[in-house]
């Protein structure tokens, strides 16, 4: 499903910040290289995602689903001096491209690779973060979330992509999509959750701002 027309998608992108290079050349290289290149988080998403960053300045970021590392280059334009940016990924095969691109930004001191299970990497760091970033297995999100939930504080913010899944949480539900299913839930669970306050914003394809309470 296509919440904006082609012709709005682009009037917005060209009214928003401009892409970095980087990206650009980063994007080129994950659809010529990457299964599923659909999967990178873009142009006007990854502005957004580096806006969120810049205002919130976080001292921490936690990433979860690190794919080709456009997202993490996209949040770590807002780290604080100093700051440390951690995202975890599963497929051991994109870990170089991740580090050249980390490395190549400038940002490549500040960030920290973990290859694995993201819920048996989260318990062992021993960090608060300020923002997390979760874009992984969909069927995962509500494990995710509690885990995460355990590294923030009051003011933290985590940001959960990929909420509306292409319209599928409007649409008839199949009773054999177990991911859509989990979503309808998650989104439900999030806007009841006294821990958090959450507005779901229709970026791309659904990305849900909660706030620790």
């Amino acid at each position: 499903m296509h919440f904006l027309s082609p012709l709005l998608e682009e009037y917005i992108k060209n009214n928003s910040e401009k892409e970095p290079e980087i990206l650009q050349k980063l994007t080129r290289e994950t659809h010529l290289k990457v299964i599923q290149p659909r999967m990178i988080t873009g142009h006007f998403q990854g502005r957004v995602l580096s806006m969120l960053s810049k205002i919130i300045y976080p001292k921490n970021i936690l990433e979860i689903g690190t794919y080709t590392g456009y997202s993490a280059l996209c949040l770590a334009e807002g780290l604080s001096k100093n700051g440390a940016l951690h995202t975890i990924e599963i497929n051991d095969e994109l870990e170089e491209m991740q580090r050249r691109y980390f490395n190549e930004s400038g940002y490549g001191a500040q960030i920290t690779q973990h290859i694995g299970n993201a819920l048996e990497v989260i318990p062992n760091l021993d960090i608060t973060f300020d923002l997390v970033f979760i874009d992984a297995k969909k069927t995962d999100y509500p494990q995710y979330f509690e885990a995460v939930l355990k590294k923030t504080k009051p003011g933290s913010v985590i940001l959960t992509d990929n909420v509306l899944w292409s319209g599928k949480v409007v649409e008839p539900l199949d009773p054999k999509d177990k991911a859509t299913k989990i979503l309808l839930d998650f989104n439900l669970q999030l806007k009841e959750d006294p821990r958090v306050e959450t507005v779901l914003l229709p970026i791309r394809d659904g990305l849900t701002l909660s706030r620790v309470l």
